[in-house]
């Protein structure tokens, strides 16, 4: 479920207070699990807060299931749209009045796990109630931190290309292969654009998004967006490389310059029929299947990068513990289940997401046969990267959003605005 870019300014604004609730909570999760009490004996009442309405059936679906199994546990569902999620969340998290379980997204993790607002993992773990090896290690990696895991994955996005067969057909270009490279990428993109044009017809309709082009693009060739040692990678010859990639798109005319895109996105002209490729994710399938082109969809692994493979960004949502809630027995016990394989079965078939537990997917998969979605499960198993954060990711997230167009749009030399990026990117996040 992609859900985390928009309202990721507050969380430079939330640092402050959520500081001054260091060390909130009980003790950050140390509290035993209780595995002695009978489920049918367990009582308590049980906050969950989710922020997307349309899952909500589904969530609704696994409380039900949930009380066949402890029928004495209340789970009340707190619904709030994300614009105002987190700012509500910011709120409880000062005050020590967060939900007992909650959804939580990468960009906001950090911030919450490293001021003692999480319980962590490890307890459930050891009882035995909590596998993290059912999830990607990736997912598990977003949910981490300084080694130690607080979230369970509930869903997640990974990155492939979309194209227009039909497109490509009129054009006279054969359909791409998982062996295709950049170089492959580009020429299609410029074939499609050369002979369609006159129709309206771009070659490729990517729109500058970073979970969907720029970092595939820049971790397939290499290179980082924050690397080991906590400094930005956007100085690294590698991920200059890749950026460099999507302004030869742009400077030939087979991509939208940035100034057009903000107009008509790339991916609208996609799904309008008048774009033959664009670089995105799982989540696109359902708007996908309702659109004009969605007989003409299909999907093809990425390209490979100079360097000669393909990474994709994976995020997705994950579930949460409050730190003040670690030692209720009713919480423990509903937070454990949403990490089950029956909350991701029933998630998978409700098709509301796509459920991050290993082995789940199939019914996402054989949602759209044509799509061969199960393109996207292999890059989550074999060539995943997690989302990159930092404690204050909206910080150079506002960055890469103001610099990155002038470089794509050729208004500055990529190198120029990467190093600059870089610069200033580096005294966002020694700021912490």
């Amino acid at each position: 479920m992609r859900k985390f870019r928009a309202g990721l300014g507050i969380v430079a604004a939330a640092t402050l207070l959520l500081t001054a609730c260091s060390g909130a909570g009980s003790n950050g999760g140390s509290d035993a699990i209780d595995t002695s009490t009978k489920p049918a004996d367990v009582t308590g009442d049980v906050s969950y807060a989710i922020w997307d309405v349309n899952q909500q059936p589904a969530m609704e679906a696994l409380i039900k299931d949930f009380n066949k199994t402890y029928p004495k546990v209340k789970v009340k569902l707190q619904l709030t749209a994300y614009g105002q999620y987190f700012t509500k969340l910011q709120t409880q998290g000062s005050s020590k009045t967060l939900p007992d379980v909650f959804w939580m997204n990468g960009p906001h993790f950090q911030l919450y796990a490293s001021n003692g607002l999480l319980a962590k993992l490890a307890p459930f773990e050891k009882a035995g109630v909590v596998d993290a090896s059912h999830y990607p290690k990736a997912m598990n990696d977003i949910y981490t931190l300084n080694g130690e895991q607080y979230g369970i994955p509930k869903d997640f996005d990974t990155i492939a290309v979309f194209y227009n067969k039909d497109i490509l057909e009129k054009a006279g270009v054969p359909a791409p292969t998982s062996s295709w490279t950049w170089d492959d990428y580009r020429r299609i993109a410029k074939e499609i654009t050369d002979k369609l044009g006159a129709e309206g017809i771009i070659g490729s309709g990517d729109n500058y998004d970073t979970q969907a082009m720029v970092y595939p693009s820049i971790f397939s060739n290499g290179g980082t967006v924050i690397d080991a040692d906590g400094k930005s990678g956007y100085d690294d010859p590698k991920t200059v490389q890749a950026l460099e990639f999507w302004r030869s798109l742009v400077a030939d005319g087979s991509m939208l310059t940035p100034e057009q895109n903000a107009d008509t996105s790339g991916l609208q002209k996609f799904l309008d029929g008048k774009a033959g490729m664009v670089w995105s994710g799982n989540w696109q399938v359902s708007g996908l299947l309702s659109s004009v082109v969605a007989k003409s969809v299909r999907t093809v692994e990425l390209p490979l990068a100079p360097s000669g493979e393909r990474k994709t960004v994976i995020h997705g949502i994950g579930n949460v513990l409050a730190a003040t809630s670690a030692g209720k027995p009713a919480a423990q016990a509903f937070f454990a289940y949403l990490g089950g394989k029956k909350a991701a079965e029933i998630q998978a078939t409700m098709g509301t997401a796509n459920p991050a537990y290993t082995g789940t997917q199939q019914a996402f998969v054989e949602s759209a046969p044509d799509y061969d979605l199960q393109i996207f499960e292999d890059a989550a198993a074999k060539y995943s990267v997690a989302y990159p954060v930092s404690k204050n990711t909206s910080a150079w997230n506002t960055l890469e959003a103001n610099l990155l167009p002038q470089a794509f749009s050729g208004e500055k030399p990529v190198k120029d605005v990467a190093a600059d990026l870089a610069t200033q990117m580096n005294a966002a996040l020694a700021k912490g």
